[in-house]
Order: C-alpha cells, then sequence, then structure tokens
C-alpha cells in the first residue's frame, strides 16, 4: 500500500483517533497530577478557634489539612475558659492552601498576682493610678477626719487592712480610706480663737489702768 493510499485509508484515521485520544488523556492526568501538587485553586476557610482547647483545636485543624501552632499564652481574660483559645492568626474564615500553619494565643489558667506598693499617705489621685496601672480596680471609698484632704490612710480588701508588699489577683477591687480635710481647719479656727483670747485684755486690767 502507498503512502498516498494509507494516509486516506480509515485504518490511518482510526490510528490517529487513537493517538489524538491518548495525547488528550495523557494531558489531562498530567495536568491532574499538577493541580493536587501544587494545590492549584484549593483553598481551604481557616475555622473560628475561639474559647476551644489547643486539644480540640487541634483536632480541628487536623481534619481539613491545617497545623496547629502555639505562640504564647496571655494574661487571663474572664471572657474566655481557662487556658483556651484567644487569638488565632490568620482570623477565621480567611482562606488558605491545605498544610498552612494557623498561630494562636491561649488564655492563662487565672488572674496573676501583682504585689501592692505602698499607697499610705499619697493622694488619691496618685494611688488610684498607680492602682490601675497594675491592673487592679477601685472599690469603695471612706472618708475619715483628718487633717489632710484625699489623703491615702488605709488601703482594704474585703474589710481586710492591707499593706505594702502584700500580694493580691489582679482585677481585685481596693477599697479606700481617705482624710476628709477637715479636722485641721478646724483646729486651725481654734487655734486663731485661742490666740485672739490671750491678745486681749483683761477687763480687771483695763480698770487699773485708768
Amino acid at each position: 500500500m502507498s503512502w498516498k493510499k494509507f494516509l486516506t485509508s480509515p485504518v490511518f484515521f482510526k490510528n490517529l483517533a487513537l493517538a489524538l485520544v491518548i495525547v488528550a488523556i495523557s494531558v489531562f492526568g498530567v495536568m491532574k497530577f499538577l493541580s493536587v501538587a501544587t494545590n492549584h485553586g484549593e483553598e481551604i476557610p481557616v475555622p473560628n478557634l475561639a474559647k476551644m482547647s489547643l486539644e480540640k483545636a487541634e483536632e480541628r485543624l487536623s481534619d481539613i489539612d491545617l497545623e496547629l501552632h502555639l505562640l504564647d499564652t496571655v494574661d487571663y481574660n474572664p471572657a474566655f475558659p481557662p487556658y483556651s483559645i484567644v487569638e488565632q492568626d490568620p482570623l477565621p474564615a480567611v482562606t488558605v492552601k491545605d498544610g498552612r500553619k494557623v498561630y494562636v494565643k491561649i488564655n492563662s489558667g487565672g488572674y496573676a498576682k501583682v504585689v501592692l506598693p505602698e499607697l499610705v499617705q499619697k493622694t488619691y489621685r496618685q494611688a488610684l493610678s498607680t492602682l490601675r496601672a497594675l491592673g487592679l480596680q477601685e472599690g469603695d471609698v471612706k472618708y475619715v477626719e483628718y487633717m489632710a484632704k484625699d489623703v491615702v490612710l488605709e488601703v482594704k480588701q474585703n474589710g481586710k487592712t492591707l499593706k505594702a508588699g502584700d500580694k493580691i489577683l489582679k482585677s481585685s477591687k481596693i477599697d479606700f480610706v481617705l482624710g476628709d480635710g477637715k479636722t485641721g481647719f478646724q483646729d486651725q479656727e481654734m487655734d486663731s480663737i485661742n490666740a485672739s483670747e490671750q491678745l486681749e485684755p483683761a477687763p480687771a486690767e483695763e480698770e487699773n489702768a485708768e
């Protein structure tokens, strides 16, 4: 059979069609393999891990081919269970490729303790500023007679007097006993009256002088 007849024969067209099918299948297979190998077009939405334990979050991420990575423990937040996740990166609903690490921070097991500094004889404004910087809260304020106004005389918690160096839990409420500033003015007024009486001559002495 000549080439001309072969190229126009049904056998040639049959072989050509078979070859094209094989090439098409091969190309499709290679593209599919590359797509899987490079995760092309495959994105996974990151779930919300807030308030989950590390174990539960790790299982949740493992089911969707993501990895959990613990960054740090943060100060206790009462809005979250102890040792639960409070922060994550990427954020929930952000889409990522499989194998991506999700970084998390967990809640502490409870409030930390702070050392109470010396607050007695400081002004109320100074004491309050120090209190807030330590993560403590202002409680009740009581005034008693004292010559200086708004000076801290006592610091208390649940009725117990505190002193510098005591350790108390963060977010605790601290009560203050302050001076009312009235006693000093009364004493000064009495001293002025007494001084005036001493300076005035007695009536008998004035008659003798005449």
